[in-house]
C-alpha cells in the first residue's frame, strides 16, 4: 500500500507470493489424495496419523521460530558480531538434532498410545487404528528434520534471506504432489497410505537441502552442530518454548478437533479438507508475519524507533487487509470451492458438501486467528512469549469446550465453529493484555482506514454472493471444468470489486502498490 515502506511491501509480496504458491500448491496435493483416498477409512487413518508430524511441521518450519529467533540473533550480532551468531545457530541445531531425534524415537515406541490419544474414537478392533499406528511411524523422522529446517530458516529470516525459506515450502509440497502423481497414474495397487507418510519424510530433507544450500552462503554460517549449550542458547530457547506452544494451537485445536470428531465416520477426513482450506489464507497471514512483519516489529523497538506505533498498525493494517476479504469470500465460496478442488475419484457430492458447511463456519475465526499472530509478534518484541502462550492455551480450551458442547448436535461443523469462535477468544484476550501494558498503540491512519478496509471487504462479499447466485450451476449437473471456470470468475469478480472499493475510498492506490512490489516506490 502506498503508506508503507516499499522495503516492507516488496518483502512481504515476497513471502506472501512464495507461500501462496506453497499453499496452491497444497491444494492440488490435498486434491490428489482426495482422489486416491477419498473421504474413509484410511483416509481418516492418514489424517489422524499426520497430525503429530503436521504438529511439528506448524511449530517448526512455518515461521514460528522466528518469533524469539530472531530477536535473539540481532541481539547477538550486536553484542558479539557475526562469529556470536554462528554459536547460537550452532547450538541450536545440536539442540535440535538431539532433542528432537530422541523425541521421534520415544514417539515410534508409543505409536499405538499416540494413535489412541488423537483419535479415541478409533476402536482396538477398528482398521482405521492400525493403519495409523503404521502410517504414523513411517512419517516420524520429518519431526527431526523440521527441527533442523526451522533452525537454518529462522538464520535466514534474521540476516534478510525471506526467498529461500518460502522456496523450501514450495519444494515440500512438490514432492507430495510427486508421490501422488505415482499413485494416480498407473500405480494404485500400492499401499497409498504409507507411500504418502513416507513421501513426508521425503519432503522434508529436500526442504532441507534448499534452505540448507542457501545457508552456507551467510557470511559466517553455523554449519556444525553443538552440543555444549551456552546462556544465551538456553535463554534462547526459555523464551521460544512458549511461543513455539501458542505458534501450534492451531494445530492443536485441529487435533483436539478430530478427537471430538473421531466417532463419526469420515468426519476427521471432512474436517482435515475444510482445514486446509481455511489454511491457504491464514498460512499465506502467519508466516508473513513471522517472516517479515514480526522482524520489523522487533528492529523498531530494539532501535528506540519513534514509529514503533506505525510499525504495528501498518501490521495490522496488512493483516485485516489481508484476511478480512478473505474470510468473507471464503464462506460465500465454500461448496463451490469444495467441489472444483476435492471432487474427483472417491471423493463425491455428499462429500463436498460437508467440507463445504465445515468451510463456511471455520471462516469466520480467520479475522481473529490472523490479529492473534501480529498481537504474538508485538509481545514477542518486548521478550514476553510466555502471555501469548497463555492466551492462546485460553483459546484452545474455549475450542474443545465449544465443541463438545455443539458437536453432539451440529457434527463435524459445529467442531468447525468452535475453532472458529476460539480464534477471537484468543486475539481479544491478547489484544487487552497488550493494550493495558501500553505496548500496543496505533496511528491515526489505521483509525481512518480500518473501518473503509471493513466496508469494503463485506460490499464484496455480498457482490460476490449475489454473482454466485447468477453464475454457479448445481454442482452435480456440471462438469469439472465448469465449475472451475465458474469459480475462477467468480475469484476475479470478487478480487476486482476489493480492489476497486479501496481504491475508491482513498486507502491505496493500486499503481502505487504495484510500483512498490516492482521496487520503484
Amino acid at each position: 500500500m502506498a503508506f508503507v515502506r516499499p522495503s516492507l511491501v516488496r518483502d512481504v509480496a515476497t513471502v506472501s507470493a512464495a507461500t501462496l504458491l506453497s499453499r496452491l500448491l497444497g491444494f492440488v496435493r490435498d486434491l490428489g489424495i482426495a482422489a486416491v483416498l477419498g473421504a474413509g477409512a484410511v483416509s481418516d487413518a492418514f489424517f489422524a496419523a499426520m497430525l503429530i508430524p503436521n504438529l511439528f511441521r506448524r511449530l517448526l518450519t512455518e515461521g514460528a521460530l522466528n518469533s524469539a529467533f530472531v530477536p535473539a540473533w540481532i541481539r547477538t550480532r550486536a553484542e558479539d558480531g557475526a562469529a556470536g551468531t554462528r554459536r547460537l545457530g550452532e547450538e541450536a541445531f545440536g539442540l535440535m538434532l538431539v532433542g528432537l531425534g530422541s523425541l521421534a524415537l520415544i514417539c515410534a515406541v508409543l505409536a499405538p498410545v499416540l494413535v489412541r490419544g488423537v483419535a479415541p474414537g478409533f476402536a482396538a478392533g477398528d482398521d482405521r487404528y492400525a493403519l495409523a499406528v503404521t502410517y504414523l511411524r513411517i512419517a516420524l523422522p520429518y519431526i527431526t528434520i523440521a527441527g533442523i529446517v526451522a533452525v537454518a530458516a529462522a538464520a535466514l529470516n534474521a540476516e534478510g534471506r525471506v526467498g529461500a525459506v518460502s522456496i523450501g515450502l514450495v519444494i515440500y509440497n512438490g514432492v507430495v504432489i510427486a508421490a501422488v502423481g505415482l499413485l494416480l497414474f498407473g500405480h494404485m495397487s500400492l499401499n497409498a497410505g504409507v507411500i504418502l507418510s513416507a513421501a513426508v519424510v521425503l519432503a522434508g530433507l529436500a526442504q532441507m537441502l534448499v534452505i540448507g544450500t542457501a545457508l552456507i552462503r551467510l557470511p559466517v554460517p553455523p554449519l556444525h552442530p553443538r552440543l555444549l549449550l551456552s546462556a544465551r542458547t538456553r535463554r534462547l530457547f526459555a523464551m521460544a518454548l512458549p511461543g513455539l506452544v501458542a505458534a501450534g494451537i492451531p494445530q492443536l485445536k485441529l487435533i483436539a478437533g478430530a478427537m471430538v470428531a473421531s466417532p463419526s465416520p469420515s468426519a476427521v477426513s471432512w474436517l482435515y479438507y475444510s482445514y486446509r482450506l481455511y489454511e491457504l489464507p491464514l498460512g499465506v497471514i502467519s508466516v508473513t508475519v513471522a517472516s517479515v512483519m514480526a522482524p520489523a516489529i522487533a528492529a523498531s523497538l530494539r532501535a528506540n524507533d519513534i514509529d514503533v506505533r506505525g510499525a504495528q498498525s501498518r501490521a495490522l493494517e496488512i493483516t485485516l487487509g489481508l484476511a478480512l476479504p478473505a474470510a468473507l469470500g471464503i464462506a460465500v465460496l465454500a461448496v463451490p470451492i469444495a467441489a472444483t478442488l476435492f471432487e474427483h475419484g472417491a471423493f463425491g457430492p455428499r462429500d463436498s458438501a460437508a467440507v463445504g458447511s465445515a468451510i463456511a463456519a471455520i471462516a469466520a475465526g480467520l479475522p481473529g486467528h490472523a490479529i492473534e499472530k501480529v498481537f504474538g509478534s508485538i509481545s514477542f518484541a518486548h521478550d514476553d512469549t510466555r502471555t501469548p502462550m497463555l492466551t492462546a492455551l485460553g483459546g484452545l480450551a474455549a475450542a474443545i469446550g465449544t465443541a463438545i458442547a455443539l458437536f453432539p448436535a451440529y457434527g463435524h461443523v459445529g467442531v468447525a465453529a468452535a475453532i472458529a469462535g476460539s480464534g477471537w477468544v484468543g486475539a481479544g484476550s491478547l489484544g487487552i493484555i497488550l493494550a493495558r501494558r501500553r505496548w500496543l498503540t496505533i496511528d491515526r491512519a489505521l483509525t481512518w482506514r480500518l473501518p473503509r478496509i471493513v466496508l469494503v471487504a463485506a460490499t464484496m462479499g455480498l457482490a460476490t454472493y449475489f454473482a454466485r447466485l447468477l453464475i454457479v450451476s448445481t454442482p452435480d449437473a456440471s462438469s469439472a471444468l465448469q465449475r472451475s471456470a465458474e469459480l475462477a470468475i467468480l475469484v476475479i469478480f470478487g478480487l476486482a470489486v476489493y480492489a476497486a472499493g479501496l481504491q475508491a475510498l482513498g486507502v491505496t492506490q493500486i499503481r502505487d502498490l504495484v510500483a512498490m512490489v516492482r521496487g520503484r516506490g
